[in-house]
């Protein structure tokens, strides 16, 4: 897939209703939608300043503080929605959590696959069309959710944690010193990359989860007589915003603090499980915050220009609280 099949603008009207006018199907349930896979304009006289390459075989996007090696630095992962690695404005927002401190590594989840446009027809385009031209319309609005749907059966929890699983273990060895200034890894995630936050966060076991990746069966790996062996928590400390594909079991292991901005009325994180979270973090006594940002679209805390003034408020708002979480831990 080339960079010209993700597209460069998603629209900030979706920000008024619930559920969000346009939307594809794929929008109506806790799956993507087009904020999840489109960026934002970048605004005026920004550019990245980092680098991409190599880094435990994975592709990775690295931002580091202008003063890193010479003063200490702490490290931080960040997984990004479905734009991606090569996303502008994914590289920029990087590169402003270096500018506080942090070394960033921000990995390509999707192997050079970002996820496709599903930027769906406005209402108002068809307007005046006769009733063929609107079903071709609606035609390819469905044909779009299908693209989106086969793009999410390609990168599956079984795939991406393995790659991460890399990307965690190459960051021990290259950047130990940031690692160990830290006493871990700090992860902040986006839409797709946000459920990636909890089950970083946790402690699991192959049991409890569908992610099996390289792992040998469990009998195997823990000998006989004992139970299988868990893994994680992999971070110190976590914080997400407007994750997607969550489900209540992500928040049963969790171990270690999180922060959650969310949507209201989100229609891909939806109330109900965002509460059903909430309350199983406080029985478990996991230490969290979640703040709820009501008259925004899915995906406002990804960076990128908003004419709409509460929007951009909002969006530096969600910075802050993500920020001052993983800096307080």
């Amino acid at each position: 897939m080339t960079e010209a099949d993700v597209a460069t603008k998603a629209p900030e009207s979706d920000a008024q209703e619930s559920p969000i006018p346009g939307d594809t199907p794929a929008q109506t349930g806790p799956t993507m939608g087009e904020h999840c896979t489109t960026d934002r304009p970048t605004p005026a006289g920004e550019a990245p300043k980092g680098e991409v390459r190599k880094l435990g075989g994975v592709d990775v996007y690295i931002a580091k503080p202008e003063s890193y090696p010479t003063n200490p630095s702490k490290l931080l992962l960040l997984l990004t929605g479905g734009t991606g690695l090569k996303s502008t404005n994914n590289q920029i927002q990087a590169d402003k959590f270096a500018d506080e401190g942090y070394v960033v590594v921000m990995p390509d989840m999707f192997e050079g696959d970002p996820a496709p446009n599903s930027t769906t027809v406005p209402d108002a385009e068809t307007e005046g069309t006769s009733f063929l031209e609107t079903v071709k319309l609606k035609a390819a609005e469905t044909a779009k959710s299908f693209m989106i749907d086969m793009w999410l059966a390609r990168h599956t929890e079984e795939k991406v944690m393995p790659l991460l699983e890399k990307v965690f273990h190459a960051c021990e060895g290259e950047f130990a010193d940031a690692v160990g200034n830290g006493g871990g890894i700090y992860a902040v995630g986006y839409c797709f990359g946000g459920r990636y936050i909890l089950l970083l966060a946790s402690e699991r076991t192959p049991a409890s989860t569908g992610w099996s990746g390289a792992q040998k069966p469990a009998d195997e790996e823990a000998g006989e007589g004992q139970g299988p062996t868990k893994k994680g928590p992999y971070i110190k400390a976590g914080a997400l915003a407007h994750a997607t594909l969550v489900s209540p079991d992500d928040f049963e292991h969790l171990q270690v603090p999180v922060s959650l901005a969310c949507v209201e009325h989100d229609p891909m994180f939806p109330d109900d499980v965002r509460e059903a979270g909430e309350d199983t973090m406080s029985k478990t006594n996991v230490e969290h915050e979640v703040q709820v940002y009501p008259g925004v679209p899915h995906g406002f805390a990804v960076y990128g220009d908003y004419e709409d003034a509460n929007i951009k408020d909002a969006q530096a708002t969600a910075h802050e609280q993500m920020l001052k979480w993983i800096k307080e831990h």
